[in-house]
């Protein structure tokens, strides 16, 4: 732990030097993720709801995946694809492999973009507006399992990042296909599983857990019924569902440490 802080006290310090830059890029990103939330806003105008939920119970969802997200995308940015094929390419991580250092301490140390705050920043605003908005009964265990599904959140999400990236020691060139369940699936799960057709949600439930880190603890928290029946403990599987993922996309990766071939550049 001691040595990722000195790795990522170094990125924080070499972004530090250019913080005019800092700033505007942090500040784009709160425009842009603020106005595609400003855009969802736009359609609960016009049709007040969407299969039974309010614009305040979707930023519920909504804000707490951009929140769990933009942690992800800060502390695993390191195995963000298209950056992690370019140290493929490069030959950079063949320089990683020479360091006595782990390399998985240094592919993670490698890349926290303070930028990236901008975006759980917006979350932060969009689950406080929800907050603010909706009557929600805060227990001691509520209380206690909000954390846990943040947590499950960032592990699921930190799951794929790793996966993604594995994937690129095969394919070098970053591949568009977990861009589905990374960046696609953080989309899906910012709104109620039920508006989706049934192929996607099953996909989304027993090939990619998604459903149960975000939309069933959503129903326990604000006291919604389930509209498919699952069993009463679904809403407690986030924290189980992401450290499945987290553990399965560890077990991946060493295989391919294992198999990897250089690029020779």
């Amino acid at each position: 732990m001691g040595l990722y802080l000195k790795l990522v006290g170094v990125q924080i310090r070499s972004q530090m030097r250019y913080r005019s830059q800092f700033v505007l890029d942090t500040l784009a990103l709160l425009l842009v993720t603020g106005l595609e939330y400003a855009s969802l806003a736009l359609v609960f105008e016009r049709f007040k709801s969407i299969q039974g939920w309010s614009l305040a119970e979707v930023a519920f969802l909504y804000g707490l995946v951009e929140m769990a997200f933009g942690l992800t995308d800060m502390i695993f940015g390191g195995f963000d694809a298209p950056r992690f094929g370019r140290f493929i390419r490069q030959g950079s991580f063949d320089q990683m492999m020479l360091r006595p250092i782990g390399i998985t301490l240094q592919v993670l140390g490698s890349d926290f973009n303070l930028k990236r705050f901008g975006k759980m920043a917006v979350g932060v605003v969009i689950f406080s507006y929800a907050l603010s908005h909706l009557s929600i009964t805060w227990t001691v265990a509520k209380l206690l399992y909000f954390p846990l599904v943040v947590l499950g959140l960032v592990l699921f999400f930190g799951g794929l990042f790793i996966i993604g990236a594995t994937i690129i020691f095969w394919t070098v060139e970053s591949t568009e296909v977990m861009n589905i369940f990374t960046y696609g699936g953080s989309f899906m799960m910012s709104y109620p599983m039920n508006i989706y057709e049934t192929w996607l949600r099953n996909l989304f439930t027993f090939v990619v857990p998604a459903i149960f880190l975000n939309y069933y603890p959503a129903l326990f928290f604000l006291g919604k019924p389930d509209p498919f029946n699952f069993p009463a403990f679904a809403p407690f599987l986030a924290p189980l569902a992401g450290l499945a993922v987290f553990l399965i996309s560890l077990g991946f990766w060493r295989f391919g440490l294992k198999h990897y071939q250089s690029t020779g550049s």
